[in-house]
């Protein structure tokens, strides 16, 4: 019983210390690359454990690139890996640059990788263009017509200027820009109708694509409508203005002339009042003179009769203008 036990703890005993065993030194991994003819050293793939770099990352790409006949090491590699890079990603990029006849270095191609962007991606754009459509671009002509277009802009990624060179964004926001700019400056909107190829040329011959990681191959114009008469629009919110500005000034003249005329009324009454008070006076004035023997009887009937003698022929005169005025 003894003697069975002992063995099943030499038997746990060796399992553990094989798996160990293989965990830090892949004997599976290293037969694969002597298989393929890629020399590399047991000590190498330990030391890559030891570093926390998965072996088959490394050596799987490695093979790879050993029989597609790029000139690449475990070092290069194992380097990109470690400072963040897809190793796999590099070496098919690498791969097709070849096949394509793109000269990439692998040093480029990893630079490319660390950026951010796909350098697979970019390998296969530059061999097979990728077009990029604008959103609809409206700009108004010289003759007040809107003309709204959009383009098909057909790009090849520039490998030397994937680095630190601009997207897709920055190509559409020129080329809209361009757009509006010509449209702009066709005298009518029936030239860019006619002949919406002068947009294309024009548009194309700006150089569009300089500090970009692209190069533009071809600017299609796909679509072209017609929109709103802006330039009647304007004339028209133009001359509301001016008939809102009208209506604004003759309000102000009435409301002088509504103020005027009640200055007027305000006067008019106060100079009836100082009539009525100055009739008032008159008796005074008249008992004072009897009293003092300024004015006799005589005097005082002879002013009546012309009073009343003026007041007879105001009312005559009043009765002849209503007669002339009714006809009769």
């Amino acid at each position: 019983m003894e003697l069975l036990l002992s063995t099943g703890v030499i038997f746990i005993v060796a399992l553990a210390t094989a798996g160990i065993f293989l965990h830090f030194v892949p004997i599976g991994l290293w037969i694969s690359a002597l298989a393929a003819d890629v020399h590399v050293g047991i000590f190498t793939l330990i030391g890559m454990r030891m570093r926390r770099v998965p072996p088959a990352k490394i050596v799987m790409p490695l093979i790879k690139a050993n029989k597609a006949g790029l000139d690449v090491n475990v070092n290069q590699l194992e380097a990109h890996y470690l400072a963040g890079g897809n190793v796999d990603k590099v070496v098919d990029a690498l791969i097709a640059a070849q096949r394509a006849q793109i000269v990439l270095p692998f040093e480029r191609s990893a630079a490319i990788d660390l950026a951010g962007r796909d350098v697979l991606e970019a390998v296969q754009m530059s061999v097979n263009p990728k077009v990029i459509e604008t959103p609809l671009v409206g700009a108004i002509a010289k003759n007040g017509i809107e003309v709204k277009v959009k383009a098909r802009v057909t790009v090849r990624a520039n490998i030397d200027r994937l680095v630190g060179g601009a997207g897709e964004p920055t190509i559409i926001a020129r080329v809209g820009e361009g757009i509006v700019s010509t449209i702009g400056s066709s005298e009518s909107h029936t030239n860019v109708i006619e002949s919406p190829e002068e947009i294309s040329n024009t548009v194309l011959s700006k150089g569009l694509d300089a500090g970009t990681a692209f190069e533009i191959l071809s600017i299609d114009i796909a679509d072209v409508d017609v929109g709103r008469n802006i330039g009647a629009q304007l004339q028209t919110d133009q001359a509301e203005a001016d008939k809102r500005i009208a209506q604004a000034k003759a309000e102000e003249r009435r409301a002088m002339a509504i103020a005027r005329e009640q200055e007027m009324k305000a006067y008019t009454q106060e100079m009836e009042a100082k009539v009525v008070e100055a009739q008032a006076e008159v008796p005074h004035a008249m008992a004072e003179a009897f009293k003092n023997g300024n004015l006799g009887v005589m005097d005082y009937y002879n002013m009546m009769n012309v009073q009343a003698d003026t007041e007879m022929r105001k009312a005559i005169s009043q009765s002849g203008s209503q007669k002339v005025a009714s006809g009769k």
